[in-house]
């Protein structure tokens, strides 16, 4: 049977809330922050972390703490032989395994097995202008196991071999929870992002959009794009007979997922939004397209979805101040149904990993849902 909304307002589920997914793909850092042989430093779930690459150019990511005595790796340096170097006794570290090779303190007669001894290592992964690191649960984690990546790394869909990329990120002083349904909210676009070149609160009109479930998330099937922003309508204008198409994907753990298609033309986003803590999140977008080529539009770009951004992240900042009194928050239909599904999917994902048994999925056929903005 298909989903069924029906129009009461639900409680924001906060035992959910306090739970970030392991066992997932994250992206700690942009690539380019990684230069050489810098290393550098991230928090991603509660947990430090220290980023590189080793000798051959690859990835590493290791838990930011010498297990000698606890200061931070990242406070050393990648020798010549490509091991990192602990600040404090000089322990050497084989980068991508953790592993230790050597203590500089021990005497030829001492018993120690130094193979035996190893810092943290979480598989790390470069693709799409990110380094991204899976974090395991914690049964492997207690257990000492080097976590088997049971997820497929993330990637942004691209349609075509040549095309541009763009990155844009901002910090938020919120839980993970309240960023990702931030970030799918339809109905905060003309009150948080008025300006000429996207919508204004005189725009306001209804919508209907059809979704339907899809592994680990759900889809808003593909549709026309708004008519009431301003890019869009310079995109009609561009890709003139061409029919164009929307398809927006949300899946577990925080990932939102754009196409826009017109013939052979498309733009592609990818929105990620990341626990740095229980308290604080952070927003990553990666876009490509092969539109527009003739024009300089990735300043253009970079200039507006700065701004796009810094708007969703000054209203978290104002939304902080009101949830540091715990007050009780509602969801309500249509309009936060996607935030009601992203919920019970967390919970039946948090269920699956309890029992071993599949995800039940909250949606159990395809949705039409209404709302305006």
């Amino acid at each position: 049977m298909p989903d069924s909304p029906n129009s009461e307002a639900t409680a924001v589920p906060q035992s959910v809330d306090a739970e970030m997914l392991l066992g997932f793909w994250y992206p700690a850092l942009r690539s380019a922050q990684i230069r050489g042989r810098k290393l550098e430093q991230a928090m991603l779930l509660g947990v430090p972390l220290v980023l590189g690459r080793d000798s051959g150019g690859r990835p590493f990511a290791l838990r930011d703490t010498c297990p000698h005595r606890g200061i931070p790796l990242s406070y050393g340096r990648l020798d010549s032989g490509g091991l990192l170097e602990c600040c404090y006794h000089g322990w050497r570290f084989e980068p991508t395994s953790g592993q230790c090779k050597e203590i500089p303190s021990l005497t030829a007669d001492s018993k120690l097995k130094v193979e035996r001894i190893f810092a943290s290592a979480f598989p790390c992964r470069e693709q799409d202008g990110y380094f991204w690191v899976l974090m395991p649960e914690q049964k492997q984690a207690a257990s000492g196991e080097s976590p088997t990546p049971e997820v497929e790394l993330p990637q942004l869909p691209v349609f075509s071999d040549r095309y541009r990329r763009i990155h844009l990120w901002a910090e938020m002083p919120t839980t993970v929870d309240h960023g990702i349904i931030g970030l799918m909210d339809p109905a905060h676009g003309p009150f948080v992002h008025q300006s000429w070149w996207w919508r204004s609160r005189h725009s306001i009109h209804e919508k209907e959009k059809r979704f339907e479930p899809i592994p680990n998330g759900f889809r808003m099937s593909p549709h026309a794009p708004s008519s009431n922003s301003a890019p869009y309508k310079l995109l009609r204008f561009y890709a003139q007979a061409e029919a164009i198409s929307t398809t927006i994907d949300f899946v577990l753990p925080n990932r939102r997922l754009e196409q826009i298609r017109a013939g052979k033309y498309w733009f592609s986003s990818q929105t990620t939004v990341t626990p740095i803590t229980r308290q604080r999140c952070r927003i990553d977008f990666c876009a490509a397209w092969n539109l527009f080529r003739w024009l300089p539009i990735t300043p253009l770009l970079r200039s507006f979805g700065n701004r796009f951004i810094r708007q969703d992240q000054r209203t978290m900042e104002m939304q902080a101040e009101g949830l540091r009194h715990n007050p009780s928050l509602m969801l309500i239909d249509d309009a936060d149904r996607p935030a009601k599904w992203y919920f019970e999917l967390k919970r039946a994902w948090l269920e699956s990993r309890r029992t071993g048994q599949p995800l039940r999925h909250p949606m159990t056929g395809p949705a039409t849902l209404r709302w305006r903005s």
